[in-house]
């Protein structure tokens, strides 16, 4: 399960306005320790392409649709930038699968 699924089954406002195709920006995290950012594979180019995106971008920002839970995660803590640039649709609010 990705942290976008975590977070919509959880109530927590994470947009993922392309519902975790890599079309978007709207799922970006910060990653808030390095031990666990170091824990996750490397971003696809891309990810990366879609990170340059995104709003508030830090040397820890991952797609959420992109980190997926291992156990290895567990305690993981992520912050949900004040803002996510959506192009194509302003507004919208998705609805959780």
């Amino acid at each position: 399960m990705s942290m976008l699924e975590a977070a919509h089954e959880n109530d927590i406002e994470l947009e993922g306005a392309c519902e975790g195709s890599l079309a978007c920006s709207t799922c970006h995290v910060i990653v808030m320790d390095m031990q666990y950012y170091n824990k996750l594979e490397d971003p696809t180019d891309e990810e990366n392409d879609m990170l340059d995106l995104a709003f508030g971008l830090t040397d820890t920002s991952r797609l959420g649709c992109q980190v997926i839970a291992t156990p290895e995660l567990d305690g993981i803590r992520l912050a949900i930038p004040a803002a996510t640039r959506n192009f194509a649709v302003d507004g919208y609010v998705p609805k959780p699968h």
